[in-house]
């Protein structure tokens, strides 16, 4: 594990591959780690990429360098992190690979700054152009009732009280049954510690649904994001058929939202993880994608 410092984080990530090779961003979703990838990476590595993966803010050794900063969880955020963290390394231009809440990242940086991006793999999220959500019907706000509990003040207590125990939930609903063993969640639990997970959690979801304040140093990020209705990054979506959370139906015909090339892959019997679940598809998948636009 290293560490590298920008304007607002001790930014903890680990990194592979040839010094030499186009870099990738392997930015890992909610709830999980970086060590998400662990079985993806060393098909870039040997595709001669070169790959860093963070923690995100708010998770596992990543920390906040000042201690009354907001605590904001938005894909503005997040997207900002990314970029500072490809400038304080010294990368002008890179890829990028981001599952569930690193996927909106992706998104989100192929709006602020597509010139940086060479090419995008999403895992598990569909693009929602101008980063707006908009409530889904019954059967999704079913599937998003953990959301929908977090909005509550008592909802998000429960969660306080319990980060460990509503992170488990997801990963035991969001997939087919016996996708993950104890080890796998509970090394990925330690990254849930951090003392801002909740926090973020907390914020990254509130702010959608409601009128949670933004960290104004995001301000042009976010207009941007607002300002861009179609990406023209090439983009890959990778998506498992039996995802529990965010099922493929809801990513059918985006393709307009993209000015760029876009590509869809649905995995048989795959559920939320896919990094996790399937990596040797998501590493070919994901390889063959970059070799075509990197």
């Amino acid at each position: 594990m290293d560490r590298i410092r920008t304007d607002t984080l001790d930014i903890a990530y680990t990194s592979g591959g040839p010094a030499g090779g186009l870099p990738v961003l392997l930015l890992h979703g909610w709830p999980d780690a970086p060590d998400g990838w662990a079985a993806v990476t060393p098909a870039l590595e040997a595709a001669g990429y070169r790959w860093i993966a963070p923690w995100l803010r708010g998770f596992g050794p990543t920390q906040f360098l000042d201690a009354a900063a907001p605590r904001d969880g938005s894909a503005a955020a997040l997207a900002r992190d990314a970029l500072d963290l490809a400038d304080a390394l010294g990368i002008e231009r890179f890829a990028v690979l981001g599952h569930d809440w690193g996927g909106r990242t992706a998104y989100a940086l192929s709006a602020i700054a597509p010139e940086r991006i060479a090419a995008s793999v999403v895992l598990a999220i569909g693009y929602t152009p101008h980063g707006h959500f908009i409530v889904p019907d019954f059967a999704q706000s079913a599937r998003w009732w953990y959301q929908w509990l977090m909005t509550s003040d008592a909802g998000a207590a429960k969660v306080a009280a319990d980060p460990i125990g509503f992170a488990r939930a997801q990963w035991d609903t969001w997939s087919p049954p016996g996708w993950f063993d104890e080890a796998s969640f509970a090394q990925a639990a330690e990254s849930f510690r951090n003392p801002d997970w909740v926090a973020i959690t907390l914020h990254g979801y509130r702010y959608r649904w409601g009128s949670e304040p933004l960290d104004p140093r995001y301000t042009a990020e976010r207009a941007a994001i607002a300002a861009t209705e179609r990406l023209r990054v090439p983009t890959l979506l990778i998506q498992g058929c039996d995802d529990r959370c965010d099922p493929p139906s809801e990513s059918e015909a985006q393709a307009e939202g993209f000015a760029g090339h876009y590509a869809r892959l649905v995995l048989a019997g795959v559920g939320h993880f896919p990094a996790r679940e399937a990596p040797d598809a998501v590493a070919d998948a994901a390889v063959a994608h970059l070799r075509r636009f990197c």
